[in-house]
């Protein structure tokens, strides 16, 4: 009987510990429409300022994604979790530091920008972006255009980064 007690608590602690593991994030809740259009704005403009900036210290990604972080991309397939986000800008920064690489700037194609909350969880950002691209210190072209869908979870430490689905890459000529 003790080994059929013990194998069932065993069976319950790991039933109990899978939940745990899978439970949604707490509910949160929201500011009011204007105040997260602003929040979600000054997110995004943080990510890329981080994403293409120069500055490659690892906590400055860390602080903008989730663990959990899912990352589909429609030239460069998918990437899984937030580790994986930090490793990638670390290597890209790296790169883009050195005198001659090339360098990347995106801004937001105006009027195309729409946020929408996500009740007890965060919210949905979506839009059109080009980007430019300048090798070292040379001219800087308009290089590509994509759409974008971005999930960001308020957490207790503010806006992350949760899921990005970044597609419609193409060239500009």
């Amino acid at each position: 009987m003790p080994i059929l007690f013990a194998a069932a608590a065993a069976a319950a602690a790991a039933a109990a510990a899978t939940a745990a593991a899978t439970a949604a994030p707490a509910t949160v809740t929201l500011p009011p429409p204007a105040a997260l259009r602003t929040q979600i704005e000054a997110r995004d403009a943080r990510l890329f300022a981080v994403l293409f900036g120069l500055d490659c210290r690892p906590q400055r990604m860390a602080e903008l994604v989730t663990d959990d972080l899912e990352f589909y991309h429609d030239k460069d397939g998918a990437a899984f979790g937030g580790k994986d986000m930090v490793d990638t800008f670390m290597r890209i920064c790296a790169e883009r530091s050195q005198p001659n690489a090339w360098r990347s700037r995106r801004e937001l194609v105006p009027g195309s920008l729409t946020v929408d909350p996500v009740p007890g969880y965060g919210a949905i950002e979506a839009g059109e972006h080009v980007f430019y691209e300048r090798r070292g210190e040379g001219p800087e072209k308009l290089a590509g255009r994509a759409r974008f869908a971005n999930l960001w979870r308020l957490t207790p430490d503010g806006w992350r980064l949760a899921r990005v689905f970044s597609y419609s890459h193409a060239a500009v000529k």
